[in-house]
């Protein structure tokens, strides 16, 4: 950061340390003056080529006062820099699927799938298509919203059709990949134009990215940028969607069936995608009530610190010396971890000042894995 830029912002913030690096800029922790509220500031050089932070705000500003869309507390310019003012919120779930070892439960990522469809049902709702759906992009929130999860970063999102008259962009070919090679569906690869129905398949893959543990497509090694991505597009493309789905319900087949039938201007039916979901988390017996992997991990890491040494003051003593009491700590684990979650898991201080599981961020602090441009034909 440059000696330039004054450790206040818009006379009522003041700027903190570093918490992340964006796509297009860094991130800092910040504080309000007045109130010591903390919140998420981004930061992009004024110089740099394709500035895109004004047209990010302005996408926040449309889509404000949605569930799980972060609020804009500031917008403006100050020495060598444009700035936006986000809320401060908790780790990416991408951070939450390394914490818990990088695979996730079905009952959580049934929970996810609920939320994660109606963000995107909201975003496009007000007429914009995100284009860069990842984990990366959805982070949880902090306090008495911990279980609620956000959608970020819109860097890369377009407008699909007029907010008026509901006239749909016209279908086009050649286009460059935009977003995160990863995720992206077959015709974003085959350089079709995206529209409502490719941010759903990206999420379909993020689904099966947190059941599986990884992808089919990742870690192929490739001389240039542009070659991996043509190997990523040959894999994703000749793996079966029975393949990619196997030893998981054939729910995840019927979504992804669905997304691939829908034509390029189609709606998606968002409810009936809810519902799949919805029955099958009723049919497999589990419980609405926001206790995530993460929320047992943490609850455990919890116990393990305050759990007195069973050796202690016992030389020579076993470390078997008790294991009932600790057998019926880990029984009553679930019911307890649930109390927690509703009030808040995740407490704010346990990220915003540096916690075990990182992230704490209003906003996208990872660099893309791959994916061209800034998006400059978004609008």
């Amino acid at each position: 950061m440059s000696s330039g830029l004054e450790l206040r912002v818009g006379n009522k913030y003041r700027l903190g340390r570093k918490i992340g690096s964006g796509s297009f800029g860094d991130i800092y922790l910040g504080t309000h003056i007045q109130t010591g509220e903390e919140v998420g500031i981004k930061l992009e050089s004024v110089k740099t080529k394709h500035p895109q932070l004004l047209y990010e705000s302005k996408l926040y500003k449309i889509l404000q006062g949605g569930t799980g869309i972060p609020n804009v507390r500031w917008f403006g310019v100050e020495g060598d820099y444009n700035i936006m003012v986000l809320d401060l919120l908790g780790p990416s779930l991408e951070d939450l699927f390394n914490f818990c070892n990088r695979k996730l439960s079905l009952k959580t990522v049934l929970m996810l799938a609920d939320q994660l469809v109606s963000r995107i049902e909201y975003v496009h709702s007000k007429s914009f298509i995100h284009r860069d759906v990842k984990p990366d992009n959805f982070l949880m929130g902090l306090g008495k919203r911990a279980n609620q999860v956000n959608i970020i970063d819109f860097g890369l999102a377009k407008k699909y059709r007029d907010p008026k008259s509901h006239q749909h962009i016209p279908y086009r070919e050649n286009k460059n990949l935009t977003g995160t090679a990863r995720y992206a569906s077959i015709n974003t690869h085959l350089g079709i134009e995206q529209s409502r129905r490719d941010d759903l398949e990206s999420l379909g893959y993020v689904l099966m990215y947190f059941l599986r543990g990884s992808l089919p497509w990742q870690g192929l090694k490739a001389a240039t940028k542009k070659q991996k991505y043509e190997k990523i597009s040959e894999k994703k493309m000749s793996t079966p969607i029975e393949v990619l789905c196997k030893g998981f319900p054939p729910e995840f087949v019927t979504y992804f069936q669905l997304c691939r039938s829908l034509r390029f201007e189609d709606k998606p039916d968002y409810s009936y995608v809810r519902k799949l979901f919805r029955d099958l988390f009723i049919r497999e017996g589990y419980q609405y009530d926001y206790v995530f992997d993460w929320t047992i991990l943490k609850y455990q890491q919890t116990q393990a610190l305050t759990r007195p040494n069973p050796s202690a003051g016992a030389p020579g003593g076993s470390r078997n010396a008790v294991p009932r009491e600790s057998r019926e700590k880990e029984k009553y684990t679930s019911e307890r971890a649930r109390d927690d979650a509703r009030r808040a898991p995740m407490r704010e201080s346990s990220h915003a000042r540096g916690g075990e599981i990182s992230g704490s961020r209003g906003i996208s602090s990872r660099k893309p894995e791959g994916g061209y441009g800034p998006g400059a034909d978004r609008m």
